[in-house]
């Protein structure tokens, strides 16, 4: 709306004030405004992708998954399978930032080096029109919009604890090159324990209670103090190379802090060692003693069976977690029932899954208590940080349409 004020000085000044309005069901979801934090959870049935809008307008991509085939045990292409996930990712996240006249990407981060979080290249994938690198996942994403800075755990030698040459593997890393001698990209390795690799780039003085903390990857942990770290893996020299620490183990993972908000995310690090693994295998375990209690999370792994120990569950303890699927093993029955436990956790949680795939619904009792089976999910955090909702969005098209809102939830 327009008003007009009358300064005591006898000025007249015309002033425009906006006003958010809720986001309704049946409706398109309400733009980003600023001093809001949104975290969107795209639906694609082919893997991660996380678009974080900060409380200034900063941009940030936290994976960007594209699987290369599809099987029955995978949930289906969204909203289908007409364009490749990663041309999906680029008209979401250019819809989601229609606010910006030239929607960019402030910040891009990898959380490891697997399919479905960075896209696996296949006989169908596009070349890019350089012909240095396939387009899937996140190269179709870095392709179509600008990236400010890339942040992933292995530059620049990408070599732990083994060189890494998997296909999607080195056509990131075909793309990375390209990107960085071409067109000005910057890489940095995410290193535990500092809070300024990812900043607000726009007004960081307006928003003081904002921070984003590097908490883990490769083994190496914060300890909560400063930005000391502590090495969680033995060396590698000490051990079975059977034992090494796998890609998933090796996972970034993080905490955003927006007043009194916090994200949980940490990629697809395990917490349950598989029998006759040591006990260093738990990922889960030394993160969550730093991290503390979350308003919100995203489940490791996808909550695959090797994730979400007891300890992990009771320490974050959220009031939302959040399902990115593709899969029928996403969630496990056993993570089901902990993310479900009063026992380690009291009070109500509400738990939201992207795609629920229909064999789980059937395998998993009690299953039928998710908030929401289907849809974007997007976590819309009030400004200053003291309050949330989560909105859904209809995934089997791209009418941005609202299905359902939750909330406001308190921030502790």
């Amino acid at each position: 709306m327009t008003i007009r004020l009358l300064l005591s000085l006898g000025i007249c000044m015309t002033v425009t004030l906006t006003a958010r309005g809720e986001d309704v069901a049946g409706s398109p979801i309400s733009p980003w405004q600023r001093g809001t934090l949104d975290i969107h959870q795209i639906s694609s049935g082919r893997g991660n992708a996380g678009l974080y809008i900060l409380p200034d307008g900063t941009t940030l991509l936290v994976d960007a998954g594209e699987l290369p085939t599809r099987t029955e045990k995978h949930t289906p292409d969204r909203p289908d399978n007409t364009r490749p996930a990663g041309e999906r990712f680029v008209r979401y996240i250019r819809h989601a930032l229609a606010h910006d006249p030239q929607p960019a990407l402030d910040y891009v981060l990898l959380t490891h080096f697997h399919d479905d979080h960075m896209g696996g290249p296949s006989d169908k994938s596009p070349v890019a029109s350089s012909g240095a690198y396939k387009l899937t996942g996140l190269t179709h994403v870095g392709d179509s919009l600008k990236i400010g800075k890339l942040l992933d755990r292995g530059w620049p030698d990408y070599n732990y604890p083994k060189p890494l040459d998997a296909a999607a593997t080195k056509n990131y890393l075909a793309f990375v090159k390209w990107q960085t001698e071409h067109k000005g990209l910057r890489v940095e390795r995410f290193v535990p324990g500092r809070n300024d690799q990812v900043v607000l780039c726009r007004d960081a003085k307006e928003y003081p209670n904002y921070q984003f903390r590097n908490v883990g990857a490769n083994g190496e942990v914060w300890t909560g103090e400063g930005t000391a770290t502590h090495k969680h893996f033995p060396p590698l020299d000490t051990i079975a190379r059977g034992l090494w620490p796998h890609e998933n183990m090796c996972s970034v993972s993080f905490r955003l802090s927006y007043g009194e908000f916090d994200y949980f995310n940490g990629g697809d690090m395990p917490g349950v060692p598989a029998k006759g693994r040591p006990a260093w295998h738990d990922v889960e375990t030394p993160v969550a003693k730093v991290v503390g209690p979350v308003e919100g999370a995203i489940l490791d792994h996808h909550g695959y069976l090797d994730t979400h120990n007891e300890f992990f569950v009771a320490t974050l303890r959220p009031r939302v977690w959040t399902i990115s699927v593709w899969d029928a093993h996403h969630p496990t029955a056993g993570v089901w029932q902990r993310l479900q436990s009063t026992q380690l956790y009291p009070g109500p949680r509400d738990v939201f899954a992207t795609d629920l795939h229909p064999e789980n619904r059937r395998a998993i009792d009690g299953i039928d208590k998710l908030a929401s089976h289907a849809g974007h999910i997007v976590l819309r955090v009030a400004p200053g940080g003291g309050s949330f909702r989560v909105v859904i969005v209809d995934d089997t098209s791209e009418s941005h349409r609202v299905t359902k809102v939750f909330g406001p939830y308190p921030s502790r």
